[in-house]
């Protein structure tokens, strides 16, 4: 008797057991803004790569971190000359400003000003993960609306190809140069 009862308050200990709460890496997060690079010169879009861009959001001191991999004291971790970048936008506000300099560092450097407009949406993940945000871009489909006025902008055009951005797995917003 005393074996069955052993047995049934073991069965029982375990059947109150709950799954660990931890938030899987693979859990889509809060996605930033893609932004894909083209050639303006050519006619069929072609991919170009950046030289020496710095993405520096405002308020911002040093800039979008591109290479995680190097120090914090090393200022290349702040340039990147890839044809796509991730830029996050902030949740508390409905809008988020960006410096994009090319040949950052070089006497060629050309700063544009873009401002985003979007609104944000929080969304339930799970116990585990918390909450993540959506973002829905608000701006016209055009550079006015985005890309600050100047006459020697090295940004040509601006095309909004998805304002939701809900993951990062798509390119939200062309730029050709």
């Amino acid at each position: 008797m005393k074996k069955i009862f052993l047995v049934l308050l073991v069965a029982f200990s375990f059947s109150s057991c709950e799954k660990d709460d931890i938030c899987d890496a693979a859990t889509s997060t809060t996605p930033r803004l893609v932004i894909e690079f083209y050639d303006s010169l050519i006619a069929t879009p072609t991919l170009k790569n950046l030289t020496n861009l710095k993405a520096v959001a405002s308020g911002m001191s040093d800039g979008v971190v591109f290479n995680t991999t190097l120090s914090v004291t090393n200022p290349l971790r702040y340039i990147t000359n890839t044809s796509k970048i991730y830029l996050p936008l902030d949740p508390s506000e409905s809008t988020t400003t960006y410096t994009l300099t090319n040949n950052f560092g070089d006497v060629t450097a050309n700063a544009d000003v873009l401002t985003f407009h979007y609104t944000a949406k929080d969304v339930y993940v799970s116990r585990a993960c918390g909450y993540k945000y959506l973002f829905n871009i608000t701006n016209n489909n055009t550079n006015d609306n985005i890309l600050a006025p100047s006459i020697d902008n090295w940004i040509k055009n601006i095309i909004i190809v998805k304002p939701n951005l809900e993951t990062e797995n798509e390119v939200h917003i062309k730029i050709f140069f």
